[in-house]
């Protein structure tokens, strides 16, 4: 993929707040975050782009759109917007098999691990989902403890237990803890 010297930048309002919504030129999703964390997704960008420029642009790629969609219960339509990654290899991988994981389901860490074919590297696995830069379309809220308990999400427990939630009510016929 060619260096991307502009970023466009979006904000949408969500069941769970202002999510913040980064795409590169050809659409690709980069980053999702939370408007409360802006020092936090800045920094990150920064550190993954440089000095590259934010360009101010309204649904430019039909993200808001679909993302809109998922929220009103369409939980599919997060697998209709592309994502490109920043990330070692070790992440890509891990950050692609998070998109494998369906909506309405839960995966844990050991079972993501034997998933991507490392099942000894669970701790490292919990590593790559924590610093996913791409939450909620890249469904690392979907990974739960072996034990079935919820563990960390850097948009706070409280989305990731109304993602959860609100995944299993639109999606209740395919909910399943594997491990």
């Amino acid at each position: 993929m060619p260096e991307c010297r502009k970023f466009f930048i979006d904000k949408m309002k969500t069941p769970l707040g202002i999510a913040i919504l980064i795409a590169d030129g050809d659409g690709a999703l980069r980053m999702h975050c939370w408007e409360e964390q802006a020092d936090d997704w800045r920094k990150l960008f920064h550190r993954r782009y440089g000095d590259r420029e934010l360009v101010a642009r309204r649904d430019h790629f039909g993200h808001v759109a679909a993302l809109k969609r998922y929220f009103d219960g369409d939980i599919s339509a997060l697998d209709t917007i592309p994502v490109a990654f920043a990330g070692t290899p070790f992440q890509t991988k891990v950050w692609n098999a998070l998109r494998t994981i369906a909506g309405g389901t839960t995966l844990s860490y050991g079972a993501l691990a034997q998933r991507i074919g490392e099942p000894k590297a669970v701790r490292a696995v919990g590593l790559a989902n924590g610093s996913n830069p791409i939450g909620v379309v890249v469904p690392c809220h979907r990974v739960i403890g072996s034990d079935g308990s919820l563990t960390g999400y850097g948009g706070g427990l409280s989305r990731k237990r109304w993602l959860l939630g609100h995944e299993a009510r639109h999606c209740a016929f395919r909910l399943e803890v594997s491990e």
